[in-house]
């Protein structure tokens, strides 16, 4: 058996140290992402099941050699029937006597099956335990997302340098991804965005056949997937001029971020990072236009906690990586995101964008 790299030992260590607390004799990890971040492996089918001595990852054949290579260390099962009847017969074996699962990632019908088969366990909520540990990022993770906002930023100076007057909203997606996987990413980070004209008054805008002409507001948000990880940027362009209404909505936009900004360190609440975005566009007259939260975790998934809205209480902390993206949307015209990517640190924020943000910088003058 090989050794356990250096990283993921510590992980699985503090993993372990839930489970001692919690008197579990096994951890079923059924969420892939955090199966990946537990063993490093990152097929599609499978279950990690973490005890105090032993690592299994049960998968089946099309997934046994990928899980040799990234988890060699690891006892790899490959299922012939269902993972439930894999557990019965571990359980049986080993002679757990408390498992713990992921109670927020299966169904009320899985958890009842999965309680069958390995009676006379006990099956109980092991808590966000893999949640937990992944909020505030190692070296390794921070590394990999400012990979991943380096190639998001330069595969978006390429997609500008493109942009023509008759362009579709769905062809600058598409050069965009292209862009980004040209540069090393493993894909978009999630389903890109970009909204021409009153198309961007709509926060979660499909890209579709509007098309670009002297005037048009291009509200871009995108992110790339580098070694797993990722980003998440928003830039609103203008094309030959900027109406004179979005002058207005982008200042205000751009200020509430630079003060949200300036709120984030280790130890302060989420909601006055959100109060600092709100407070500043309900002075400005755009409280009403602003829909949803000031930012999000970000990591493996792109939406992660924390939550910077007003419903969230426990501090930040060191280590997390955040979004910080108010917006204003005015329907019928358009909407305006600003939004970068932030390492929370002990004294302040990080922001690891450099994109810039200045109006002028905004304009498409070809």
């Amino acid at each position: 058996m090989r050794r356990v790299p250096g990283l993921i030992a510590a992980r699985l260590a503090a993993c372990r140290e839930h489970m001692a607390r919690s008197r579990l004799s096994a951890y079923l990890v059924t969420r892939h992402v955090d199966q990946l971040y537990l063993t490093g492996f990152s097929g599609e089918d499978g279950a990690v099941v973490v005890t105090p001595e032993t690592v299994f990852i049960i998968t089946d054949g099309r997934f046994a050699e990928q899980a040799t290579r990234e988890a060699p260390w690891a006892r790899r099962i490959v299922r012939k029937k269902g993972i439930n009847d894999e557990l019965a017969r571990l359980r049986k074996r080993l002679r757990w006597r408390r498992i713990g699962f992921q109670a927020d990632h299966v169904t009320v019908a899985q958890a009842s099956l999965l309680r069958k088969a390995v009676r006379p366990a006990g099956l109980v909520r092991a808590g966000p335990i893999v949640n937990d540990l992944r909020l505030a990022k190692d070296d390794e993770e921070i590394a990999a997302i400012r990979r991943a906002v380096r190639v998001a930023e330069e595969a978006f100076v390429a997609t500008r340098r493109a942009i023509r007057i008759g362009m579709t909203e769905r062809q600058i997606a598409a050069r965009l991804e292209y862009e980004m996987i040209k540069r090393g990413a493993a894909g978009s980070a999630f389903p890109t965005i970009v909204a021409e004209g009153r198309n961007s008054s709509l926060p979660h805008a499909r890209p579709g056949d509007r098309r670009v002409h002297e005037g048009s507001i291009l509200l871009i948000d995108w992110g790339a997937v580098v070694g797993h990880y990722r980003s998440d940027l928003t830039r609103v362009l203008f094309v030959r001029r900027i109406p004179p209404r979005f002058r207005r909505m982008y200042s205000a936009v751009c200020e509430a971020q630079r003060r949200a900004i300036l709120a984030v360190r280790a130890g302060v609440g989420p909601r006055a990072v959100d109060r600092a975005a709100r407070s500043y566009l309900q002075s400005a007259g755009f409280g009403k236009a602003f829909v949803h939260a000031t930012g999000h975790g970000l990591g493996l998934d792109v939406h992660e906690v924390p939550s910077l809205s007003r419903r969230t209480r426990a501090p930040l902390r060191a280590g997390m990586v955040v979004t910080v993206e108010p917006g204003v949307y005015v329907p019928g015209l358009g909407g305006v995101r600003i939004e970068d990517d932030v390492l929370v640190t002990q004294d302040g924020a990080e922001v690891l964008t450099t994109l810039s943000k200045d109006l002028d910088d905004m304009v498409i003058r070809g």
